[in-house]
């Protein structure tokens, strides 16, 4: 067992990963990039180099067995360490050129981002930029993203973060809409017009609640828990929105209501793992994100270039 174990093929192990993360081959497939013969090939060829059956086949897809559960541990032991010493080979990299991977919410990622990155690629061409739109955690140790940008402070281990500065938050609404149905000029005005909110997603309940106004979800005539169609929704008169203020800074269309309430802002956190922001490249996008944000917060109006 030795013997197999120190030649198993570190692409199986990955393999064996995907589809006891995912619980499928076609899953597992699109998550490695792969197409779901190879997949199952690759974890039929672990199965036979350990001599043990590692998944249940059923109707819906596939079961990790008493030995997979056993293996498992031991394979994620090894992602992390597969994980750490990519890391720590591509920190190695002085070069101020290559692609910088970031990650940020939806919002950030359509309405903040795109004059700062289109700045730095006026003044930094030879680095690239990918830019992953989610409101999911992305995992920086499997370098699934470089930089990220929360709104929280991160826990994990290994990473370096840095609080920038604070996103405001306000109520608006779409010129169309107020034409409509009026501006309102308090709170209790605002409580009797239509409100775009959140599906599944209860943060503008919560949020509402701690400012003392008591609604349910049903107080929202229209719902999404997608951040970008949130906004988009609220753009297009469907009802008043809670959102971010530079979101609206240089659109003409929308009008901020009551800036006077006291909605607490949105904390903004720059997140790296400490192996790659050492590199020139990601310590440059750092820098050039921690002073777009500022400067954003500090004059809305601020255009690329």
């Amino acid at each position: 067992m030795d013997n197999l174990l120190t030649s198993l093929d570190w692409s199986l192990v990955q393999a064996f990963l995907a589809v006891a993360e995912t619980g499928s081959l076609s899953a597992g497939a699109r998550s490695l990039g792969t197409s779901q013969p190879t997949l199952g090939r690759q974890v039929a060829r672990m199965e036979v180099a350990l001599g043990l059956t590692l998944f249940h086949r059923r109707a819906r897809g596939l079961e990790l067995t008493k030995h997979g559960h056993m293996i498992l541990p031991a394979a994620q032991a090894m992602q992390k360490a597969a994980g750490r010493m990519a890391l720590v080979a591509a920190g190695q990299d002085e070069k101020l050129e290559g692609d910088v991977r970031i990650t940020a919410s939806d919002v950030v990622s359509h309405f903040v981002l795109p004059p700062i990155l289109a700045r730095l690629r006026i003044d930094e061409p030879g680095i690239h930029i990918d830019l992953v739109p989610s409101d999911t955690t992305e995992n920086l140790l499997f370098r699934e993203a470089d930089i990220a940008i929360r709104m929280y402070r991160p826990e994990q281990l290994d990473v370096i973060t840095r609080h920038v500065t604070d996103l405001p938050i306000g109520i608006f609404g779409a010129r169309s809409y107020l034409e409509r149905c009026g501006q309102p000029e308090s709170i209790d005005e605002a409580l009797k017009h239509d409100f775009v909110g959140y599906d599944r997603d209860n943060r503008i309940i919560t949020g509402m609640a701690a400012l003392g106004w008591k609604i349910s979800r049903d107080f929202f005539g229209v719902r999404t828990d997608d951040q970008a169609a949130y906004w988009h929704l609220v753009r297009a008169g469907c009802g008043l929105g809670v959102g971010q203020v530079l979101a609206a800074g240089n659109d003409e269309n929308m009008v901020r209501l009551l800036p006077d309430l006291p909605i607490p802002p949105l904390p903004v956190w720059l997140t790296a793992h400490e192996a790659m922001r050492k590199t020139p490249r990601v310590r440059r996008v750092w820098d050039a994100l921690a002073m777009g944000l500022k400067e954003a917060i500090l004059d809305p109006q601020a255009k690329a270039g």
